[in-house]
């Protein structure tokens, strides 16, 4: 709302430092956030993908907050400070350095394989929360902190800061009237996602999670893992308390159960939430950007992938396949369309089929590009203008993401590394 971009402070005089560690030690010491550090302006962007063909409604849009650039740096600066009290449970993934949604799958993908190699029938039940981060109760937020014993100056910031919050919409470049926010956490603050993590944190109960369910979490994505379905639905009502006592409501819409393991096709009772509302059973659901099947053993369909690829690939070519050149083509495949094409593959364990229908949906469109259908001229293509196909793309990034994944900080990731 000033007009401060992070170019004006990186490109600044050096006294500048000198003079925010003093402007932000006084507020510290008075407990006071000036009102400019509230004020923000929200973009709304919409969720889904086709958002020009199918009509919407408010509820299609997540909005995203511009605050103040001082602000931000301020916030960073609490994170330095105070970052012990804002941890959380290990078995949240969101919002952490090193650790990303691959992280998240792969932990879910081996916990189901741990359960079905013993035997059993993995019953998986995916939880949406409805607005999540613009329902975070502040009186609650900061029980929740006081529990932590966090310093009285960080919760006499929060307070101040929290309660003179007040956004304005932005459409189409013009802004809407100021109103104040009551409840909720902006998405786009710097704090935010860490106060989001506190809040929820204590839905994971650490004392029996592990031993016959797990409860994966990331940011207000929620799985829960069980050996059976009984346990699965006192474990539903036992969350349903947690989220109840945070004013938080499950999203029955988007909310489904699944079931991986030798007896993933018998019909089981239905799993009802505290109102008397059912939670169908499905056979794909989306996590993270990838769609778990009902099977034997934990796989992942590809079909959503390859729709998105083909869009993608089409709108390339529909754009400058006339008059670039093929090398050209190929880059812009390669950098903007391939990444939508293996997303989250390198963690979900791919059978050799899995891979080689990866590298037919590329094959299928150089045969376009390249105006041939002989297998024998595409491999010469590819070789000729060094474009990688899936299956050598794949083994250097499941190379890199498993370096990556045993050397995180993550209690559940060492745990699986031992094992």
């Amino acid at each position: 709302m000033d007009g401060l971009t992070s170019e004006h402070l990186s490109n600044s005089h050096p006294i500048l430092s000198c003079i925010l560690v003093k402007l932000f030690n006084l507020m510290v010491l008075c407990g006071h956030i000036p009102a400019e550090f509230g004020l923000s302006y929200t973009v709304p962007l919409p969720k889904i993908a086709d958002c020009r063909t199918k009509s919407m409604s408010c509820s299609d849009f997540r909005g995203i907050a511009i605050s103040s650039i001082l602000s931000k740096v301020f916030e960073y600066c609490i994170l330095d400070r105070y970052k012990n009290f804002l941890t959380s449970s290990d078995h949240q993934f969101g919002f952490k350095k090193k650790i990303g949604c691959p992280h998240a799958i792969h932990t879910v993908k081996n916990i189901v394989n741990r359960f079905v190699d013993g035997g059993g029938t993995v019953s998986v039940c995916a939880l949406d929360l409805s607005k999540a981060f613009d329902k975070v109760n502040h009186n609650a937020l900061f029980i929740k902190l006081m529990k932590r014993r966090i310093p009285i100056e960080l919760l006499n910031m929060l307070i101040c800061w929290l309660d003179n919050c007040f956004t304005c919409v932005k459409w189409d470049g013009i802004f809407s009237a100021f109103f104040k926010l009551n409840f909720g956490v902006r998405q786009g603050s710097v704090l935010s996602p860490f106060l989001f993590a506190v809040y929820i944190d204590d839905l994971i109960d650490n004392r029996y999670n592990g031993y016959s369910f797990f409860v994966i979490l990331y940011a207000d994505d929620i799985l829960l893992i069980t050996q059976s379905v009984s346990l699965l639905q006192d474990l539903l009502l036992t969350c349903e308390l947690e989220l109840s006592w945070l004013d938080m409501h499950i999203n029955i819409k988007k909310s489904c159960c699944l079931r991986i393991g030798p007896r993933y096709d018998v019909i089981c009772n239905n799993i009802v939430t505290s109102n008397g509302q059912a939670l169908p059973w499905v056979d794909e659901l989306r996590y993270l950007g990838i769609f778990i099947v009902a099977a034997r053993t934990f796989r992942c369909s590809l079909d959503n992938a390859k729709r998105a690829y083909y869009r993608a690939v089409n709108a390339v070519f529909g754009k400058v396949g006339r008059f670039a050149s093929e090398e050209v083509v190929m880059q812009l495949v390669s950098h903007k369309c391939l990444p939508i094409l293996l997303y989250g593959c390198e963690a979900c364990g791919l059978r050799s089929s899995d891979v080689r229908s990866l590298d037919f949906t590329v094959n299928r469109f150089l045969m376009k590009l390249f105006k041939t259908t002989n297998i024998q001229v595409i491999e010469d293509c590819v070789g000729f203008f060094n474009f990688e196909l899936p299956s050598s793309l794949l083994v250097k990034r499941q190379k890199n993401f498993q370096l990556k994944y045993y050397s995180c900080e993550n209690l559940l990731c060492k745990l699986f590394q031992e094992m």
